[in-house]
């Protein structure tokens, strides 16, 4: 046993969660609720995904919740302004695709900056993060923009073969980014970069390179995840995302990737994004004050925090 928790500690932790909730939480062990709960995370989850890769190249994004907002915006105002034109759905596949190249376009931005004037991508992102949530409010003006059709609701709402649609973009990134970092050169410097940056170049590694595809991958996923929340609540919304970057953070750390770089795994920040999900679930069937699921959250996420480190000293 001891073996297992030094292995699998948050995987170990995750599982008595969830039996202690089905035993005690009314509602919480339905397929309705199993349902919701995976839905609710799918679009945290897409971008903690990428996130991961950010972190252990030795980087960090603080923009991805405004980012969220940005691109469910620019989609709904794109829609708008083309639909007459194209059609809704050529006009929706345009404004995502903008989205994305503009994220993208962001995230090698960081990138670059760090390279030619050794800017912290934290000091970056944060502007960034005020950028884009300005960007948002000017596109919509303060008010959301509902011109998406209703069928565009399926792909944030709707259902396939049971189960959430939202979901299947959810696994599908999951086995994208596991199979980058784990079988791929790219993924093989992504570690090497965030572990020792001065090795790694000396490698031969194009660590500036690595570390800005990193961070636009992550914008890629960001606009995928706010076109994703725009369906589901049929409009762009300035407010959408507002926060997320903290939740994602914080996900991916739960999961065992190391703030310092050159340490983590996609499973363990899946891993990371169900605890939280499953956290805020299960508070809020258990009827808990809204504020004290605050204080339960903050204080989980340092103890399995905490766990990570104790169990990596002792196994170092």
């Amino acid at each position: 046993m001891s073996r297992l928790l030094r292995r699998y500690p948050m995987e170990l932790i995750l599982l008595a969660m969830f039996v202690g909730l089905a035993l005690t939480a009314p509602g919480f062990f339905t397929t309705g609720n199993l349902m919701n709960v995976l839905r609710n995370v799918t679009m945290q989850g897409i971008i903690a995904f990428g996130m991961t890769m950010v972190i252990i190249s030795g980087e960090i994004d603080l923009s991805v919740g405004s980012g969220v907002a940005f691109s469910g915006c620019l989609t709904a105002w794109v829609t708008g302004a083309l639909t007459p034109s194209v059609g809704p759905a050529a006009a929706i596949a345009a404004g995502a695709l903008l989205a994305m190249a503009i994220l993208f376009g962001l995230g090698l931005l960081t990138g670059k900056l760090r390279q030619m004037f050794a800017m912290p991508s934290f000091i970056t992102t944060l502007g960034l993060l005020a950028i884009l949530s300005g960007a948002a409010n000017l596109i919509t003006g303060g008010f959301p923009i509902t011109s998406f059709p209703g069928w565009f609701n399926f792909v944030g709402s709707g259902f396939l073969f049971g189960i959430p649609f939202p979901v299947y973009v959810f696994a599908t990134v999951f086995c994208l980014v596991a199979f980058l970092t784990n079988y791929t050169t790219f993924g093989r410097e992504i570690y090497a970069v965030g572990g020792n940056l001065e090795a790694a170049r000396l490698s031969g590694i194009d660590v500036w390179r690595t570390k800005m595809l990193a961070l636009g991958i992550t914008g890629i996923l960001t606009a995928i995840a706010g076109v994703i929340i725009a369906a589901q609540i049929l409009s762009g919304s300035a407010t959408a995302g507002r926060g997320w970057e903290l939740d994602v953070i914080a996900a991916v750390i739960i999961g065992g990737t190391s703030l310092f770089g050159g340490k983590g795994r996609i499973r363990g920040t899946l891993v990371g994004v169900l605890f939280l999900g499953i956290i805020v679930n299960g508070m809020t069937l258990l009827n808990i004050s809204e504020y004290w699921q605050l204080v339960v959250r903050g204080a989980l996420i340092i103890g399995a925090v905490l766990l990570n480190h104790i169990l990596d000293r002792r196994t170092a």
